[in-house]
């Protein structure tokens, strides 16, 4: 190609390409926003107005909102974009160069060092990853140019204002996902506000350079979520007889129990009790469907992400993390929650 033609294409798309816009503060639903703000926690009515009329709406952000993995690939691909060689060397390393601190937290909550890793790795590759947008940006376009969960976003939006008033947070610069996660454990604002904590004992909840904070920060979302020390976290299962659910046909809470699953010809190995919470998740593998029965503790792991393919791919990474880790002389000798 002539070097004239390639320009001409370049200059082109970029002429076409759709440009970010400025926030219109003058909007009748902005202007409420910030009026309520003001009324309801006290926040300076000019910093807000500033803060937001810097903000940039961004296609891009809403394109993604439209096709995020979990909803958009099968478990068989959406698998193979954690379950790499490269993210397990990546974890394994990671846990290595954190293993005080991984045991530490790990003693201190019951929540082991795979979950964690599984977490960090899924999220951002270990905080490598954790997003180019400006959460300004990104939670602006959401709370006002996105209707199917605008109502959502505007909350965020708030709460990211609220970080900046109690944990000095730089909402000007600070730089995200498109949907406004946060920091290597990528948490949203008010899941910032309600779980996050101060690991290092410095006084601040810092989820961006701290790594003390950021692993306490996790395992105290699952405690606060219920984590159960020592329970297993998923099964593999088969099927003595056939059943109607298809793939991705998955609830987000445990809808039967141990023995009600075996009565229903679910064959699988766990040592908790009969009445023990339980649930049946199916998901498209490479070979056909693949049955798995999860616990307690499984549906934990949604409540950091409501996916079950989610769940699965922080718990397989974990573990494949932790048997890496195992196989290097030296290594932990950790033992997983899990089957």
């Amino acid at each position: 190609m002539k070097p004239q033609l390639l320009f001409a294409i370049i200059a082109a798309t970029i002429l076409t390409a759709p440009a970010a816009l400025g926030l219109d503060v003058d909007r009748p639903e902005v202007q409420a926003y910030v009026n309520d703000l003001v009324k309801e926690h006290g926040l300076d009515a000019d910093y807000l107005l500033a803060m937001l009329e810097g903000a940039e709406t961004q296609q891009s952000i809403l394109d993604a909102m439209a096709r995020p993995a979990e909803k958009t690939r099968p478990w068989k691909d959406y698998r193979g974009i954690f379950l790499t060689p490269e993210r397990i060397e990546a974890g394994s390393a990671f846990w290595k160069e954190q293993d005080a601190r991984l045991t530490q937290v790990a003693t201190r909550t019951g929540v082991p060092p795979e979950m964690l890793t599984g977490i960090l790795g899924v999220e951002t590759w270990f905080g490598t990853r954790a997003g180019r947008y400006r959460l300004l940006d990104s939670l602006a376009t959401l709370a006002f140019d996105y209707p199917p969960r605008s109502g959502f976003f505007r909350g965020e939006l708030t709460q990211l204002f609220l970080l900046a008033r109690d944990e000095g947070l730089d909402v000007s610069q600070a730089v995200g996902s498109y949907a406004g996660a946060m920091g290597a454990p990528q948490f949203i604002p008010s899941s910032y506000r309600n779980f996050a904590v101060d690991g290092d004992g410095d006084g601040k909840r810092d989820l961006f350079n701290s790594w003390d904070d950021v692993l306490a920060s996790i395992a105290n979302y699952f405690v606060m979520h219920k984590w159960r020390p020592g329970e297993p976290v998923v099964t593999r299962a088969t099927l003595a007889r056939p059943t109607d659910r298809q793939p991705g046909d998955n609830g987000l809470a445990p809808d039967s129990t141990v023995a009600g699953l075996r009565k229903l010809g679910v064959r699988f190995t766990t040592d908790l009790g009969a009445d023990a919470p339980a649930g049946l998740v199916v998901l498209q593998g490479e070979e056909g469907p693949e049955y798995w029965v999860a616990f307690h503790n499984f549906y934990v792991v949604t409540r950091y992400n409501r996916s079950t393919m989610y769940a699965l791919a922080v718990y397989q990474l974990g573990q494949a993390i932790g048997e890496a880790r195992r196989s290097v002389p030296g290594g932990s000798l950790h033992v997983a929650d899990g089957s």
